[in-house]
């Protein structure tokens, strides 16, 4: 059997493919919208500014989950399982409450030591568009709703549930959250987003359904435009609380955290084994994607 059939064999190629494809959309579609906002003339520091560009990446995943379902045809219901045990909605407030509580206090970490490196990450104002009064509504529509539906679509969607049959459980989930994490580029916080990432992807797999990581990717994101609605970030990012008060989120939502694991290792569920060539499948059609991916994460240093 030749390289090419080998690759073909295993649907991991088509997860790999879709990667690469919404890597090449997302840098057309920013190339897109930065035309748009120069010939507007709009200033990069308005909230026309920051709500297109926050669109790029909704707008080319949708049209590379659309194309590689079409194309490689693959079903619709394999990609977007929905129904689920009400349990693992539980589990997933669990893991959301520890996972911005407490392992998110990586970022701090990461960030002093690119510091020492001479990185300058930036303030959290830079991020937000306007949030007073009702403008908070748009903010959560598109900074917390739809990241929540087209990245968990991308990537605990089409990604993982065309890898999972050939890469394996364990493998799958690892996959999945480097290349979510990839997919963000940004420097401070990819090892949050990567542990999320995977966490995403096992609640996903045990689940058999997107909801539970749909309803944790909006909390993640929600909760940081709500604390920021109500002034209680600082310009770092960082939660506004007494060290005691922090002490004691840190240890509950640790706790929480590692209780939503254990319960999903001990899902009775078996672990799908790895079939030979699938991961070179997934690696060999997502290389594109990735070092679209990684230029931008290294670029990420520098572009300010």
């Amino acid at each position: 059997m030749n390289g090419g059939n080998l690759f073909v064999k295993h649907n991991s190629h088509i997860g790999g493919f879709a990667l690469s494809l919404a890597a090449i959309l997302y840098v057309f579609v920013g190339l897109l919208i930065s035309l748009i906002i120069t010939l507007a003339g709009i200033g990069q520091k308005t909230d026309a500014y920051l709500y297109l560009n926050y669109l790029a990446a909704p707008i080319a995943m949708s049209a590379a989950m659309a194309i590689t379902l079409k194309f490689k045809k693959f079903p619709v219901k394999r990609a977007y399982p929905a129904a689920c045990h009400p349990k693992y909605f539980l589990i997933a407030l669990l893991l959301i409450f520890g996972l911005i509580f407490s392992v998110s206090w990586i970022d701090t970490g990461v960030t002093e030591f690119l510091k020492l490196l001479g990185y300058k990450p930036k303030e959290m104002d830079s991020y937000l568009p306007n949030l007073s009064g009702g403008l908070i509504v748009p903010a959560l529509l598109v900074i917390a709703v739809m990241p929540a539906i087209f990245e968990e679509g991308l990537f605990r969607g089409v990604i993982l549930n065309t890898c999972e049959d050939g890469v394996g459980t364990i493998r799958t989930v690892f996959i999945v959250g480097f290349a979510f994490s990839l997919f963000h580029a940004s420097a401070e916080q990819t090892v949050y987003q990567f542990l999320a990432g995977c966490a995403f992807a096992f609640i996903a797999i045990r689940a058999g359904s997107i909801l539970p990581s749909v309803l944790m990717h909006f909390i993640n994101n929600a909760i940081i435009i709500i604390f920021a609605a109500c002034g209680l970030l600082d310009e770092a990012g960082n939660l506004i609380i007494s060290t005691g008060g922090q002490i004691a989120l840190i240890v509950t939502s640790a706790v929480a955290f590692i209780g939503g694991m254990v319960w999903l290792v001990l899902d009775k569920k078996p672990l799908i084994k790895c079939t030979k060539g699938s991961v070179a499948a997934f690696f060999a059609y997502g290389s594109v994607g990735i070092a679209i991916m990684g230029l931008m994460w290294i670029l990420s240093f520098f572009i300010r």
